[in-house]
């Protein structure tokens, strides 16, 4: 873990020193601590992070007001710290960009579990991007035009680039979601339950959570569909779960 950087943004350093003591132990060896979002904010313009962990409760600005200025420099995943634990709460912290929270008081191994699991989705993501070249063992049994691109009519799914492009723009993805988009591609018309897919795309290390896989869900549709109330690609399978439709079985209006 040696080439991971990651950003710890909290005004306690207590936990700070307590995070960044387990992380070292961990084999992460380039943590930065920073105690106020502006700060925070300033740290990802001049440095490239793999992850960052965000109190909400911070000094000045919330950790959940920063977040949308970190989404314009980063697509790292962003880890919550929360004191706060309503569904109201967590469904904030998803919609303004963060991909996981843990609720205080935590255990610090907890911290390091999810925060391995997001690393695990996030960074093939971004080595596929900078690749110049498609590996020989590309799937190609799920709808594409070309190796490693799934082709939805209105929106395609460039894996190896780590793109998505609806209607023939490009459309900023978070790494979490794209994932999650990215299996559902190659995997068209199949049901997954909640827990399927939170096991598949978050790992099986990671604590389930219902409102987690809603999130992402949503925030899919808010890309790919043009109604994303009235979905017709990522459908919902009343009792049983989701699943993504080929292009030949999507119902016009």
């Amino acid at each position: 873990m040696d080439n991971v950087s990651l950003l710890l943004v909290d005004d306690e350093q207590a936990i700070l020193h307590m995070l960044k003591t387990v992380l070292l132990k961990e084999q992460f060896l380039d943590i930065d601590t920073v105690t106020t979002g502006e700060a925070a904010i300033e740290a990802c313009n001049n440095k490239t992070y793999h992850c960052i962990v965000l109190d909400i409760m911070l000094p000045g600005k919330s950790g959940l007001e920063i977040c949308p200025f970190l989404r314009q420099v980063t697509d790292a995943p962003i880890l919550f710290l929360t004191a706060k634990t309503t569904d109201y709460d967590k469904l904030t912290g998803f919609a303004v960009g963060g991909d996981d929270y843990v609720a205080k008081p935590f255990n610090p191994l907890e911290v390091v579990a999810r925060i391995k699991s997001l690393l695990k989705r996030y960074l093939p993501s971004k080595t596929a991007a900078i690749s110049d070249h498609v590996p020989s063992n590309v799937n190609t049994s799920s709808p594409s035009t070309s190796e490693g691109v799934y082709d939805f009519g209105r929106f395609q799914v460039l894996e190896w680039a780590g793109e998505l492009r609806v209607e023939g723009e490009s459309v900023s993805c978070p790494a979490l979601v794209f994932q999650l988009l990215l299996f559902f591609c190659k995997h068209p018309n199949r049901i997954f339950t909640k827990s399927d897919l939170y096991e598949r795309v978050w790992g099986s290390e990671a604590i389930s959570d219902d409102n987690t896989v809603m999130v992402h869900i949503h925030r899919i549709r808010e890309r790919i569909e043009a109604d994303p109330s009235n979905p017709v690609f990522l459908v919902n399978v009343r009792g049983l779960g989701y699943k993504l439709i080929q292009p030949e079985h999507v119902s016009r209006p």
